[in-house]
């Protein structure tokens, strides 16, 4: 079992693989799913000197333990379920329950409640079902905002909402009308 600080480095090292630069690592990832082999991703760790003795129990214990669900298994099959800013990863469309979050900070907010969410350097805006990974994704920037998304309305209007798994959504953008603070904040709430 690894201490949890190297989980927490091996997390972000698999990050960078999975998400942002594969092809640094000579990795290509199925452009479906953004998927590679486990074995594919323990070659590129037996060859980084700092990384060579990772075993497949550790990356699997990274991916259970990991807070934020970046990351799941299926077979034998590993792929970051989000945040990619290589090739795009496609993901099925589907009815998003009626109220999604997305963590941000006091300095943010009001450019959101203005202009709506916008992936910026992702692919795509990451929204929670839940309080707690909108939580998670938020606080490290600052004063946490929770922003809540009416999904009806938005949906509604053209918004397509993409489920990437274990609470975790997605979306091209949210204009900002769909966008509330989601507390009594003197941030305005919804733009009318």
């Amino acid at each position: 079992m690894l201490q949890d600080n190297m989980q927490t480095k091996l997390s972000k090292f698999m990050s960078k693989i999975l998400r942002h630069s594969p092809e640094e690592f000579g990795l290509s990832l199925d452009p479906t799913d953004g998927s590679c082999t486990v074995a594919e991703l323990m070659e590129v760790f037996r060859v980084q000197t700092k990384w060579s003795k990772i075993s497949e129990s550790d990356v699997k214990e990274v991916v259970a333990r990991c807070e934020k669900q970046r990351f799941e298994i299926i077979g034998d099959r590993i792929r970051a379920r989000y945040g990619h800013s290589h090739d795009k990863v496609s993901y099925p469309a589907a009815i998003p329950p009626n109220v999604l979050y997305h963590g941000t900070n006091v300095q943010a907010a009001p450019t959101i409640l203005e202009q709506g969410l916008r992936s910026m350097h992702r692919q795509y805006v990451h929204l929670s079902e839940g309080l707690h990974f909108a939580t998670l994704a938020g606080k490290r920037r600052g004063e946490l905002i929770i922003v809540a998304i009416d999904t009806e309305k938005a949906s509604q209007a053209g918004v397509v909402f993409y489920y990437a798994g274990n609470e975790v959504w997605l979306a091209d953008a949210v204009p900002a009308e769909f966008c509330r603070v989601n507390d009594n904040s003197e941030v305005v709430q919804y733009h009318e």
